[in-house]
C-alpha cells in the first residue's frame, strides 16, 4: 500500500486521514478536516483559479514539470493520489497520463508561505513525463545565449502519443 502524504501548516499528514469536506463554504479553496481540525486548503485567486504545481521525483528530487491546477483537479489529486492538472490549452481537467500510461503517483503534498503554489513530490511511471519524450520537461540548458538539449530521449513521442 502506497501512503500519500500532505504538509499543512509544516506538519505532515497522512492522506488516508484527510477528509475533504464538500459542506464547508468552498471561499479561498474549500477546507480540508483532519483529526476534527480544519485546514484551509490553496489560494486559488491570484492566478484566476489556478496554483502553480512543481512536479519533483520523490526519490531524487528532479523537477520532473510544472503544470497547473485549479481547485477541482487538486482535489482529485488529493483524492485519487494521481497528478491531476487543469489543462489550460483544452480548457478541461487533465489526468497525467490519460493518454500515455506516464501517470504521477503522489507521495507528497507541500504548498509554499502564500498557499497560492504547490509541489507535488511523484513516483513517476513510465520511462518520462514531458511529451516530448523526455524524463523531464527540463531537458535544456543554457549555455552562452543557446538553449542546449543535455538529456537522452526516454521514449518515443509519436509510438506514444501519434503524430
Amino acid at each position: 500500500m502506497i501512503t500519500t502524504m500532505v504538509r499543512v501548516d509544516g506538519l505532515t499528514h497522512n492522506l488516508s486521514q484527510l477528509e475533504v469536506r464538500s459542506d464547508e463554504p468552498a471561499g479561498n479553496g474549500g477546507l480540508f478536516r483532519y483529526r476534527n481540525i480544519l485546514f484551509m486548503e490553496l489560494d486559488f485567486s491570484k492566478l484566476d483559479g489556478l496554483v502553480a504545481a512543481v512536479i519533483q521525483d520523490w526519490k531524487t528530487g528532479r523537477v520532473l514539470m510544472v503544470g497547473f491546477m485549479n481547485e477541482e483537479s487538486f482535489r482529485k489529486t488529493v483524492e485519487t493520489g494521481n497528478a491531476v492538472f487543469y489543462s489550460r490549452s483544452r480548457n478541461k481537467l487533465w489526468l497525467k497520463g490519460e493518454t500515455s500510461g506516464h501517470k504521477l503517483v503522489v507521495k507528497e503534498i507541500s504548498t509554499d508561505c502564500d498557499r497560492d503554489a504547490v509541489l507535488l513530490k511523484v513516483e513517476a511511471l513510465g520511462p518520462g513525463v514531458c511529451h516530448e519524450g523526455y524524463e523531464s520537461c527540463f531537458f535544456r540548458k543554457l549555455e552562452g545565449n543557446e538553449w542546449k538539449i543535455t538529456d537522452k530521449r526516454a521514449f518515443d513521442p509519436s509510438a506514444v502519443y501519434g503524430n
